[in-house]
């Protein structure tokens, strides 16, 4: 059988032969076109968006955008991905265009097999056979609508299945799919044609925009709602007859009508965003602890109050929460799209002069240093610091003021005076390490001129180390982001704090009466004015239980803007801005008084409390809160060549109350010690008969050696005298001037009518002199080494 059988039965032996083969060709065919494939991904990788491309949105703390940043290529695009939107948007999408998305590895033959042959069949696209993945190939790498073109965007989303996992690929989807001219993604759309963002949209808007993708500037809502509101009709019935939306959800929906909305970029806290945009010019997204509703709100308010203003005028405006130190309104200029009023400069942190807003600071250190206490007598009254003669604003002198008095009313001598006996330098170094910065002029050091102004500081950094008289005298970096670091240093004790907001808080409001309103409808607020030279800048800076408000007004290239100052112009915005703001819970409880401070009953002039001044000597009295049970008495004479002294160590005949001296050659058998307070000299002008005569040492026994005390000497005004009548000669058309002369002065003297510096002569010299308008008045000469005379006259109509 073997040797006769036919040859075809030994074909098989050979078939094993090519199956071998075969195999190889297959294996070695697929590792080449592995291999191939991979050179090909290698040499033309996905064109994969870049961050560097992408826009920016500036959000504020609950996502409202604040304002978007375009890319490179001018497009309006906000991130967005599948947590982000809503999920009647994604349903809709995926019906609408691809049911298979999370199923098919980028093409889905299929539908590409139904769409050739309805083409070749019809000689047109009756539906389209394209995946997400592949329209994000499209909209990544934009190719023509060719077979060519076809088959590439294929390859494309096949690339891009295997770089990316199909959350990454509906990511690109929902940042890039067009929404018509130059708005990109579902959520610029939805914010530009729906005014709210993706996360909240309803069944017919979810429909709506996932539909406009498909033909952007034919469905444009604004400029065609009619077509856009019929596409967005079919994707409704899709959604019903698919069942993934309920009949009575898809007739809702039907009932919305498609409204025409004027397309306009986000355009708020506008400075704000560019400066948190600079400094991460990589981020696509970036989250402010603005509150969008207050900061629309603010800067409306802003335009109605300071859009009158003269042009090159601006103003700025900030709002922070004293708990956390996070901004909840930044209104940076008066208008950003003004370039007459210079609306591009943030003056929230530009450098200007602060007038008078540190010198609550001063007062609070001063508290600590134990200086002086809540009721201190200081002397307001013309007076020099070396070359440096300080005046106040209407240049009038009150004489002798209370501390809380004088921070009330903004007093500049004392102020000074405090700030000299601190140290200028010192208090410049406490501020700057408290997080508040002042800016000299190139070689300057710090002098006494920085406590009205002469200086330059930040409305942000003012802003921050306000707070702290509300949080417990702790100062701290304003923060613009949740995750910004908070940055705190202590400024002073939490009792120096709380005394100066309390004597903040108590200053009458301008334009209403004590008692007339319940102060209990009313935020306590404790506000500070500033004004500084030439009328450049107002400021008025508030700081309540739960925030701290700062206000700017001026012209940003530094020209004056007569008749604007801090009370009239900042201070009612200030205010209206502070009652509009929500209070929160136990605001009082945590504003409580420290344990640190008490209120008690002092006495003037010495300064000291009413239990430890001798008998006779209280001549004022005064309540004042203290610090630290701490009562430190009157400020001592700054002035070596005065000699003055406040207090004085008496040693009296009893018999006569005649003053004794170390040396007298009288018996004088009954002695006795008298301790007697004396008002600073420069005040004496300002005192009644009754508390000179007080205050005035007793007579030296004419048996006693001089014992060298000072009395204080009066000059001889020159020129008009006590009682005085003026008037117009006859047949004149105004009132003589006078020429007036101090005799007796040593030093320079001051003039001052009715309390209003008039003045300065030099020892002997003379001055001519305007009797004022008609009426009583008084005419006071103070000399630098304390001597004084006033004269009582009256000028005739």
């Amino acid at each position: 059988m073997v040797a006769g059988s036919p040859a075809g039965q030994r074909q098989p032996a050979a078939v094993p032969a090519r199956r071998p083969r075969l195999w190889a060709w297959l294996r070695w065919g697929t590792v080449v076109l592995l291999l191939g494939l991979l050179l090909l991904d290698a040499l033309f990788p996905p064109p994969l968006p870049q961050q560097r491309d992408t826009a920016t949105l500036v959000t504020a703390a609950d996502g409202t955008p604040l304002r978007a940043f375009a890319d490179a290529q001018g497009v309006w695009r906000y991130p967005a991905d599948p947590g982000s939107v809503s999920p009647l948007f994604l349903q809709a999408l995926l019906t609408y265009e691809d049911r298979h998305f999370y199923h098919h590895p980028g093409v889905n033959p299929w539908a590409l097999w139904r769409a050739a042959g309805q083409w070749l069949g019809q000689g047109r696209i009756i539906s389209g056979g394209s995946t997400l993945t592949m329209q994000v190939a499209r909209l990544l790498e934009p190719d023509t609508r060719s077979v060519l073109g076809k088959v590439r965007q294929i390859l494309r989303a096949l690339q891009l299945e295997a770089h990316l996992d199909k959350q990454q690929i509906l990511t690109l989807y929902l940042e890039r799919a067009p929404y018509g001219g130059t708005i990109e993604g579902v959520q610029a759309a939805s914010w530009a044609y729906l005014g709210k963002p993706a996360s909240a949209l309803s069944h017919a808007e979810a429909a709506l925009l996932a539909v406009l993708p498909q033909a952007p500037s034919r469905l444009r809502p604004d400029r065609h709602p009619q077509a856009a509101q019929r596409a967005r009709d079919k994707v409704l019935t899709r959604m019903q007859a698919q069942g993934v939306w309920s009949a009575a959800d898809v007739a809702d929906a039907r009932q919305e009508a498609v409204i025409t909305r004027r397309l306009q970029p986000p355009m708020h806290a506008a400075l704000l965003a560019q400066r948190l945009r600079n400094a991460q010019p990589q981020a696509g997204q970036i989250e402010t602890t603005i509150d969008a509703g207050l900061q629309r709100a603010l800067e409306e308010r802003l335009v109605s109050y300071f859009g009158r203003l003269p042009e090159r005028s601006s103003a700025a405006l900030l709002v922070v929460e004293n708990r956390s130190l996070q901004a909840r309104a930044y209104v940076g200029s008066l208008d950003f799209a003004d370039d007459r009023r210079a609306g591009h400069v943030d003056m929230v942190r530009a450098w200007r002069s602060p007038g008078s807003t540190l010198k609550p600071l001063l007062y609070a250190m001063a508290l600590d240093e134990g200086l002086v206490h809540g009721g201190s007598l200081l002397v307001d009254a013309p007076q020099s610091f070396g070359t440096y003669r300080p005046g106040n604003f209407d240049q009038t002198f009150a004489g002798p003021v209370a501390l809380d008095q004088a921070l009330q009313q903004s007093l500049n001598v004392p102020s000074v005076d405090l700030l000299q006996r601190i140290g200028p330098a010192r208090f410049a170094a406490r501020l700057q390490h408290a997080g508040l910065p002042l800016r000299f002029a190139p070689g300057a050091a710090p002098n006494l001129a920085l406590i009205l102004g002469g200086t330059g500081a930040r409305l942000e950094d003012l802003v921050g180390t306000y707070a702290a008289l509300s949080r417990g005298g702790i100062a701290g970096k304003v923060r613009y982001q949740a995750d910004s670091p908070l940055l705190e240093r202590r400024l002073v004790s939490p009792g120096a704090a709380w005394i100066v907001r309390r004597i903040l808080i108590e200053q009458q409001r301008p334009g209403y009466l004590a008692d007339t309103f319940d102060p209990a409808g009313r935020l306590p607020v404790a506000w500070k004015t500033g004004t500084s030279y030439g009328f450049r800048d107002a400021w008025a800076i508030g700081s309540t239980a739960d925030y701290t408000v700062g206000v700017w007004v001026g012209r940003p290239d530094g020209t004056p803007l007569p008749g604007q100052y801090g009370a009239i112009t900042a201070l009612p915005l200030l205010l209206e801005v502070v009652d509009s703001l929500p209070q929160g819970p136990h605001a009082a409880d945590r504003l409580a008084m420290p344990a640190s401070v008490s209120e008690q009953t002092i006495c003037w002039p010495g300064g000291i409390g009413l239990a430890q001044t001798p008998p006779g000597q209280c001549a004022r009295r005064r309540q004042a809160w203290v610090l630290d049970g701490q009562l430190p008495p009157t400020l001592a004479e700054r002035d070596a060549p005065l000699q003055w002294p406040l207090r004085s160590e008496l040693t009296l005949d009893l018999d006569s109350g005649e003053r004794l001296s170390a040396h007298c050659s009288g018996p004088h058998p009954r002695r006795g010690q008298r301790q007697l307070h004396h008002w600073p000299i420069r005040l004496q002008p300002w005192l009644s008969q009754a508390e000179r005569e007080a205050a005035r040492l007793p007579p030296l026994a004419a048996d006693c050696a001089d014992d060298g005390r000072p009395q204080a000497a009066a000059l001889h005004v020159e020129g008009l005298h006590e009682g005085a009548v003026i008037a117009a000669a006859p047949g004149a058309q105004r009132r003589p001037l006078l020429r007036l002369r101090a005799l007796g002065a040593t030093s320079a003297v001051d003039w001052l009518r009715d309390g209003r510096w008039l003045a300065r002569t030099q020892a002997g010299a003379g001055f001519a002199f305007d009797p004022g308008t008609p009426g009583a008045h008084t005419l006071t000469a103070l000399a630098a080494d304390g001597n004084w005379q006033r004269v009582n006259y009256r000028v005739l109509e």
